[in-house]
């Protein structure tokens, strides 16, 4: 019985690896639907020209005024003004809790610690190293919530935008967090 199983299989095999020869056509002898893209597939580059679209390339930008899903418009100015505007009356949408705290020091670390250090006195890695100078200390500063989810969206001076790293909420954490810093480093 076990012959005959064996000898059965090994004929699957051949048949199976006979079908695979190379003496069947590769090429399709039918398109259907008279659609030739389906199988010969037109590339196009991204940033390509395309006389389909307006200014001529692939790359579009967004519908002025859209927004992405999940996100939140940010309505601040990109200036001092701006930056008064968000240091008089933007606050965080919740409070600090145990929960915020502890994933605004996971997302401090990632994004914040290198330069402004584990403490915020300015002291990062990158500062050490002299890669930086003139990182503040957060004792030092003027801040509130507004002023710092203001600089994390825009930058300030030497710091760059980091609101394309972060996600809302992950910047409302840190913002918990850097205060709980500053409260630290007053003390």
């Amino acid at each position: 019985m076990k012959n005959i199983f064996n000898i059965a299989l090994s004929g699957l095999m051949v048949l199976l690896l006979a079908s695979c020869s190379e003496g069947r056509p590769t090429e399709r002898s039918v398109q259907y639907m008279g659609d030739t893209d389906m199988y010969e597939p037109v590339p196009y580059e991204t940033y390509g020209e395309n006389p389909i679209f307006k200014n001529g390339t692939n790359a579009q930008l967004p519908v002025e005024g859209t927004v992405a899903r999940g996100a939140s418009v940010y309505d601040y100015p990109n200036s001092e003004e701006g930056y008064q505007m968000a240091k008089d009356s933007l606050k965080a949408p919740y409070p600090a809790s145990e929960d915020v705290l502890a994933k605004g020091k996971v997302t401090y670390k990632i994004y914040c610690s290198s330069c402004h250090g584990d403490k915020g006195d300015g002291m990062g890695t990158l500062v050490k190293n002299e890669k930086f100078l003139g990182v503040p200390n957060y004792k030092d500063r003027d801040i509130n919530q507004g002023t710092i989810y203001h600089v994390i969206m825009h930058g300030r001076n030497l710091m760059g935008s980091h609101a394309g790293q972060m996600t809302e909420e992950e910047r409302w954490n840190a913002v918990h967090y850097v205060e709980q810093l500053r409260g630290d480093l007053l003390k």
